[in-house]
C-alpha cells in the first residue's frame, strides 16, 4: 500500500508541475503579439509580386499590417559568425542569429523598440540598415548604438534600431543575439499579416482572393502564428496528458488495494468495534480509530515520494530555460488529494462496520 501511495503521490505531483509548466508556456509573454497574426509562404509568383500583394492586402478589409521575413516568428534559427563591429576582439567567433525582414516588421509583430526606429522605405540608407536585439547589443558593446557601424557578411551598414528581447525560438533555449537585416526584396520566406481582432475570417477571404489572382498556380495556404507556437510544444502536451492518465491509474489501483485492506480490517475488528460501542465510543472516535492507520500509510508514502517527485520534476524542468519554480504546496496538494481519496474509499466499509448492531457482532457462534 505504501508503494502504491508513493506512486500515486509522484504521479499527482508530476501532473501538477507539468500542467503548470504547459500553462506557463501557453501564456508566456514572448515579446511580440502572436494573436491575429497569420503568415503565408513566399512561393510561385508571390516572390516577384510581393509589393503588389502588400498594397492590395493593406487595402482589403480586416488587414492592419503586412511585412515579410526569411523565417517564421517562432523559428528564427539561421546563425552566423560573419558579424563585425568597431572594437571587436580579433578571433572573436561569437555566433549571432540573423534574419531578413521587410519594412513594417516591428509594427506587424508588435515588437518594442528601446532605441532608434524600425527599417523604413523612407530612408534609402536602410537598404544596409540593421536592427539588433538587447542581447546582441550587450555582446557588441556599443554604448550609443544608433548610427554605429555594423558589418554583416561583408556588407557595411549601420544600426538603426534596438529591439527589446523577444522569444523567437523554443522556451527550452535562451534568447540568442539577433541581427535583423533588410529583406524587402527577398524571394523566400513568409509574408506576415496582422489582422484586425474579430475580422480574421474576413481577412483570410480577402487574402485568398488576392493570392488566386496573383499566384494562381499555387494553392492558398496560411499558418496562424499561435498554432505554430503550440506545435513547438506538442511533446509537452502529450506528457501532460500521459501524466494525468497515469495518475488516474495509480490512484485507481491504490484505491482497489485500499478497499480490500479496509474490508479485511473491518472484518477482523468487528468485535472490537462492538465492545467499544457498548462502552460508549462515538462514531467519530471509531471512524478515527479505523482510518488513522491508513492515513499513517499515506504520510509514510509522502515522505518517500516527495524527494523522488522533486528530483524527477526538477530534472524535467531543466530542459527549459524559462520555467516555473516548484513550490511546497504542489506536494501538499498531492498528499491532501490522496488522503481525501483514501478516506472516501474506506468510508463505506468503515461506516458499515461502525453501524452494525453490537449485539450481532458480539454474539457467540
Amino acid at each position: 500500500m505504501v508503494f502504491q501511495f508513493t506512486l500515486s503521490i509522484i504521479f499527482i505531483t508530476g501532473t501538477i508541475v507539468v500542467s503548470r509548466q504547459v500553462n506557463y508556456i501557453q501564456q508566456a509573454n514572448l515579446g511580440y503579439n502572436r494573436e491575429n497574426l497569420v503568415y503565408l509562404p513566399v512561393e510561385g509568383d508571390l516572390a516577384a509580386k510581393y509589393q503588389v500583394f502588400k498594397q492590395e492586402a493593406l487595402n482589403a478589409p480586416g488587414i492592419k499590417m503586412v511585412s515579410r521575413m526569411g523565417e517564421s516568428p517562432t523559428s528564427i534559427g539561421s546563425s552566423t559568425w560573419g558579424i563585425d563591429w568597431e572594437g571587436k576582439t580579433p578571433g572573436d567567433n561569437q555566433m549571432f542569429t540573423q534574419t531578413a525582414t521587410g519594412y513594417d516588421f516591428v509594427k506587424t509583430l508588435d515588437l518594442k523598440i528601446i532605441a532608434g526606429r524600425d527599417l523604413s522605405k523612407d530612408f534609402a540608407s536602410d537598404s544596409a540598415g540593421y536592427l539588433v536585439n538587447e542581447t546582441a547589443l550587450r555582446i557588441i558593446g556599443y554604448k550609443d548604438p544608433i548610427g554605429k557601424p555594423l558589418n554583416v557578411w561583408g556588407k557595411q551598414g549601420t544600426i538603426v534600431g534596438v529591439l527589446k528581447d523577444f522569444h523567437f525560438s523554443s522556451l527550452h533555449e535562451p534568447i540568442h543575439p539577433l541581427i535583423v537585416r533588410n529583406g524587402e526584396t527577398s524571394d523566400y520566406g513568409n509574408i506576415l499579416i496582422r489582422t484586425e481582432a474579430g475580422k480574421t475570417k474576413e481577412a483570410l477571404a480577402s487574402l485568398e482572393k488576392i493570392c488566386k489572382t496573383l499566384n494562381p498556380k499555387f494553392p492558398f495556404t496560411f499558418t496562424f502564428s499561435d498554432d505554430a507556437y503550440q506545435k513547438i510544444y506538442n511533446s509537452e502536451a502529450v506528457v501532460n496528458k500521459l501524466s494525468a492518465v497515469f495518475s488516474f491509474l495509480a490512484i485507481f489501483i491504490s484505491c482497489l488495494g485500499l478497499l480490500g485492506l479496509a474490508m479485511f480490517t473491518a472484518e477482523q475488528r468487528t468485535k472490537e468495534i462492538g465492545i467499544r460501542k457498548v462502552l460508549g465510543a462515538g462514531m467519530v472516535s471509531l471512524f478515527t480509530l479505523l482510518s488513522k492507520e491508513f492515513i499513517v500509510l499515506v504520510i509514510i508514502a509522502f515522505f518517500i515520494a516527495s524527494p523522488l517527485a522533486w528530483w524527477a520534476m526538477n530534472s524535467w524542468l531543466q530542459n527549459f530555460v524559462y520555467k516555473i519554480e516548484m513550490e511546497w504546496w504542489m506536494f501538499a496538494l498531492a498528499v491532501l488529494l490522496i488522503i481525501g481519496i483514501a478516506l472516501l474509499t474506506i468510508s463505506y466499509q468503515t461506516l458499515k462496520a461502525i453501524l452494525i448492531n453490537p449485539v450481532r457482532s458480539l454474539k457467540t457462534e
